[in-house]
């Protein structure tokens, strides 16, 4: 375990019907193999001690002595090995038999947990172990059995897991819920036996994920498969484990194998966090809680993680996601212009991609309000920095949209504010930038109050988080359309409506794609390109955008932020690279919070937001040092 990562894994073992002793054999290689790889929790499924499908063979006393005997084996043979295991199997207690799960450790049983909602047909065999909780004398050792137990690692309080079986999952209240809310189990596992046919392993993953969404949880299901009966019915050996909603790992393949992950507690408890239904009091005397003292090893983390956080990696689900953005964008804009009647837009393009996605948006909104798009006031301001691709290109893009448009060159104007404050135009510091961003602001509030109409910015969530933008300048407008939206994700959308266009909108669209993100402040190189790139500057916004995440979803750790970007960029970036630039990007994102004070109104289209009016919350004079000190040891 490290940094929060437990490794966990599922083993569907192939068994034999009542042959226990075979069954057992084949579960000690399993525990065995999953020590050597750094697992700390492994589940197996319903009753693979004996079979699930044995039927009215449970209701031998020789077969549940002989399940009995193999898990007092099984507890000899493993009691080297520094992983927990969740083995299925029928247990006998005053006249009773209960589908259970027995939870081991090094030659320890932790607990016994009975299963609670009970099939019809399995109510030919089992009672329901609702409500009991006792102490029992169980394969030459006495436990604790009940449905109420949660085990938790001493070393690492956020390693706390629960056990479900089978059906307790899809019941209308599951036993998990309670063993979240009241016992705080970050992991619930289920060894269960879910029978196979069309449509059901597609069903079964949504109501695990919705399970494990609901909950904040980790979720690992393991379920029967090979050598189970198929007199009536087939098990597909269905394993999926799920965190917090999203399936990281999945095989449902008929056949034994092994389904193995590393799960992120830290993140499940972090996110829980921020959930009031979490800190709520709970009825904790229900509860019981069994430690166990588990070493916290830094074992190879095999989990993969995604360059693009804020995108999704299914096309089909990008396509649909950027469709919604840009939905909430434009609808919140339309709501914005109604409620205060105003009929006309004034937005600045420059013929990047920012300015791009706010004017797709202004047209959006128009078709939602039935106005003409000759309400949208287009205006291109050049000045030192402008190229003639990026003026061409907002020129092409107003016109192709049909919106009103207009050029006006502000450079007359920012000359005589340099004379105006003493200001030499040879001096290319942060005043000759910023004079000409806040020229522009000033240009387009007048028109906005000229035409009775609204300011609509177009800085993203990335230069926000950076503090990217000239103070009073970008930084500024009526209403901020993507101030919630990454730079990852602008492109992203930008690259979607090229794909939803041809011809020259098409062809213009992907231009602006492939034009290098630059404010276009300083005057351009001899052959008339863009000298000023922003990703020179503050650095790549991939990266930026992965390091926002972390910090802001999940609220990881410098390190922890640091060992999950050099997985994440292994071949793309090198480990000098991204320290780098993760130190300029905690140091640009806390001392440009006064920026994000006061920014203008924005919808709010993902989790990940910097509103000040209740997304996030900071002091604008908050200290760095402790942040910027930990990174420098990394």
């Amino acid at each position: 375990m490290n940094f929060g990562f437990v490794k966990c894994s599922c083993v569907t073992p192939s068994i034999k019907i009542a042959d226990c002793t075979h069954n057992s054999d084949q579960i000690v290689p399993q525990i065995s193999y999953a020590a050597q790889a750094g697992v700390s929790l492994v589940v197996f499924p319903e009753l693979c001690i004996t079979g699930y499908t044995c039927a009215d063979l449970f209701l031998q006393r020789f077969l549940i002595s002989q399940a009995e005997n193999s898990i007092e084996s099984i507890l000899q043979k493993t009691k080297i090995y520094s992983t927990i295991a969740v083995i299925g199997a029928p247990v006998s207690i005053d006249g009773a038999i209960y589908d259970c799960a027995v939870v081991i450790y090094q030659g320890d049983i932790l607990g016994i947990v009975p299963k609670i909602n009970i099939t019809a047909e399995e109510n030919r065999y089992f009672a329901s172990g609702k409500g009991i909780r006792k102490k029992i004398h169980y394969a030459g050792q006495e436990t604790l059995f009940g449905s109420d137990l949660v085990f938790e690692c001493k070393k690492l309080g956020d390693f706390k897991f629960g056990v479900e079986i089978g059906e307790d999952a899809f019941a209308p209240n599951t036993p998990s819920t309670k063993l979240v809310l009241d016992g705080r189990a970050s992991i619930i596992v289920n060894p269960a036996a879910g029978i196979e046919y069309v449509g059901e392993s597609e069903n079964r993953r949504k109501i695990i994920s919705a399970l494990s969404d609901r909950l904040s949880c980790a979720y690992l299901y393991c379920s029967a498969g090979d050598g189970e009966s198929s007199t009536d019915c087939v098990y597909s050996s269905h394993r999926i484990i799920c965190e917090t909603g999203r399936v990281v790992a999945e095989e449902c393949d008929f056949d034994e194998g092994v389904t193995c992950t590393d799960i992120d507690v830290q993140k499940i408890c972090h996110k829980r966090m921020k959930n009031h239904h979490f800190s709520m009091p709970t009825n904790t005397d229900d509860i019981e809680t069994v430690c166990f003292d588990m070493l916290v090893r830094q074992s190879k983390l095999d989990r993969k993680f995604t360059t693009n956080p804020f995108i999704p990696e299914d096309k089909a689900e990008l396509e649909k996601k950027c469709d919604e953005i840009l939905a909430i964008q434009s609808r919140s804009l339309a709501v914005r212009m109604n409620n205060t009647s105003i009929k006309d837009l004034v937005i600045g393009v420059s013929g990047g991609l920012d300015s791009t996605l706010a004017l797709i948006v202004c047209v959006k909104a128009m078709d939602i309000l039935g106005l003409d798009h000759k309400n949208i006031h287009a205006v291109s301001m050049p000045c030192f920095g402008t190229t003639q691709r990026t003026k061409s290109n907002a020129e092409k893009l107003s016109a192709l949209y049909n919106v009103d448009f207009k050029t006006i060159d502000i450079t007359n104007t920012v000359r005589s504010h340099f004379a105006d404050i003493c200001h030499s135009e040879n001096d290319h510091s942060a005043t000759y930038e910023n004079a000409q961003a806040r020229i522009r602001t000033l240009v387009l509030m007048d028109l906005a109050n000229k035409c009775g109409g609204l300011v609509v910015g177009t800085g993203d969530l990335s230069e926000l988080a950076l503090g990217w933008a000239t103070y009073n300048g970008d930084h500024m407008s009526m209403y901020a359309v993507n101030a919630s939206v990454p730079k990852t994700v602008v492109k992203a959308i930008v690259e979607r409506q090229s794909q939803l266009t041809d011809g020259h909108l098409s062809a213009v669209l992907r231009d602006i794609l492939s034009t290098p993100v630059s404010p276009e402040l300083l005057p351009p190189s001899g052959d008339g390109r863009i000298s000023q790139v922003t990703e020179d500057l503050v650095g790549p916004y991939e990266l930026h955008d992965f390091f926002m995440f972390c910090f802001l979803k999940h609220g990881f750790t410098p390190e922890k932020i640091f060992y999950i970007a050099v997985k994440a960029f292994e071949n793309i970036y090198d480990r000098y690279t991204i320290k780098k630039w993760m130190q300029k990007f905690f140091i640009r994102f806390f001392t440009q919070q006064f920026k994000r004070s006061c920014m203008p109104d924005g919808p709010r289209v993902g989790s990940v937001s910097l509103s000040p009016r209740g997304d996030f919350k900071m002091p604008s004079d908050v200290e760095v040092k402790l942040w910027v000190d930990r990174i420098n040891e990394l």
